[in-house]
């Protein structure tokens, strides 16, 4: 089993500070593609999987668009009924899209002032950039324990980490 992303070094290329949000992208895709296996359209939409699933990857459009100091146009988490393939491209396609910004990030900016939501709730890049991340794994750790409740048992083996 290989390490966790955050243990697996330095991203070339990318700061520090940046990072961890990139780790979390890279634990979601191999969490969600790992423990989502095997689960049918109707197992990931029953135990609400599924919602989950497309919720990280619309909020992500949405939180790089306030990121990038715009307004989302879209808003919602879409129609029920994808299958774990096309949830599974459509993270992807949300994460790279998140990622080439965050990967374009001059760390000088992380106390720049933005904005969230119509009302317009102050924050800063770093605190967009700390939200994207645990948003990010708290819908991850949701959608896995939802997967016994879709129907499947899963492997969830403890790491090997020494944690």
């Amino acid at each position: 089993m290989a390490e966790e992303p955050w243990l697996r070094g330095p991203i070339p290329g990318v700061d520090p500070l940046t990072a961890p949000v990139l780790y979390a992208f890279t634990q979601a895709r191999e969490d969600l593609s790992r423990y989502t296996e095997g689960l049918t359209r109707e197992q990931l939409w029953a135990g609400k999987v599924g919602f989950h699933i497309r919720h990280i990857s619309r909020s992500t459009d949405r939180l790089i668009g306030y990121l990038e100091g715009r307004l989302p146009e879209q808003l919602g988490e879409g129609e029920p009924g994808a299958s774990r393939e096309e949830l599974l491209a459509e993270l992807d396609s949300a994460f790279n899209r998140a990622e080439a910004v965050v990967r374009a990030i001059d760390p000088a900016t992380l106390r720049d002032p933005r904005t969230v939501g119509r009302k317009r709730l102050p924050t800063t890049v770093i605190g967009l950039l700390t939200h994207l991340a645990e948003h990010t794994q708290r819908h991850v750790g949701q959608a896995i324990s939802l997967v016994p409740r879709a129907g499947l048992e899963p492997a969830l083996p403890l790491p090997e980490n020494g944690f």
